[in-house]
C-alpha cells in the first residue's frame, strides 16, 4: 500500500535546510577550455513555504565563505584571499528572497537579494519543485533545484589573468547551483 501524495496545502510550513543532502554549487570556466566546479561545504537556511499561496513563500540562505572546496587546496586558498572571496573580512554570502513567481505547479522563480563581499544584487533563481516525502524519521521533506548565472565582477570580483593564447584564465560568468532538500519544522 502507497502512501497519498503530499498536496501544496499539505506542504506548508517553515522548513530547515538539510546540510547533509544539499549542496550549494558553482561552475566557472578556467582557462577558456574546461569547466572548474566546487562547492561550499558550509551553509544554513530556512523557507517558509505557503501551499496555498506559493507567491508568498520565501528563503534565506547563509554561506560560510571558507568553506569553498574545488577539491584543489591551492586553488582554495587562492579563492580565500582578496582577488576573489576574502572572506577573512567577508564571512558570509547571503540569499534572502524577496518574492516568488509561479510558472507552473512545478517552476518557480526566486527573487531575492544576493551579498558576496558586501555587495548586494537582486537575481531570479529559476526553481523546479523536486517533490516531497516523508523520510524514514517522520520528517516531511521537499526537494528543490535551480540554477543561475551572474557576472562575478559585478560583485567586486575582478582578479583575472590573460592567456598567451588570448582570453583569461577565470571566467567573468558563474553558474549558481542549488540542490535543496529542506526538513519541515516540528
Amino acid at each position: 500500500m502507497t502512501a497519498p501524495a503530499f498536496t501544496l496545502s499539505d506542504l506548508s510550513g517553515e522548513y530547515t535546510l538539510d546540510p547533509s543532502h544539499t549542496r550549494i554549487g558553482f561552475v566557472a570556466r578556467h582557462a577558456m577550455v574546461t569547466k572548474v566546479r566546487g562547492a561550499f561545504n558550509e551553509f544554513e537556511g530556512s523557507a517558509v513555504l505557503d501551499g496555498d499561496n506559493p507567491e508568498k513563500s520565501s528563503a534565506k540562505v547563509v554561506i560560510k565563505a571558507v568553506s569553498i572546496d574545488t577539491r584543489n587546496e591551492q586553488r582554495d586558498g587562492h579563492l580565500r584571499t582578496n582577488d576573489f572571496l576574502d572572506p577573512e573580512t567577508y564571512p558570509e554570502i547571503t540569499f534572502v528572497s524577496t518574492g516568488v513567481v509561479v510558472i507552473d505547479e512545478n517552476n518557480y522563480e526566486l527573487i531575492g537579494d544576493l551579498t558576496v563581499k558586501d555587495v548586494t544584487k537582486p537575481v531570479t533563481i529559476p526553481f523546479a519543485f523536486e517533490g516531497a516525502a516523508k523520510d524514514p524519521f517522520g520528517n516531511v521533506r521537499v526537494g528543490f533545484e535551480g540554477a543561475v548565472t551572474i557576472n562575478r565582477k559585478d560583485f567586486g570580483i575582478t582578479w583575472n589573468a590573460a592567456l598567451e593564447t588570448g582570453g583569461v584564465l577565470v571566467s567573468d560568468k558563474i553558474t549558481l547551483e542549488f540542490e535543496v532538500s529542506a526538513i519541515k519544522n516540528s
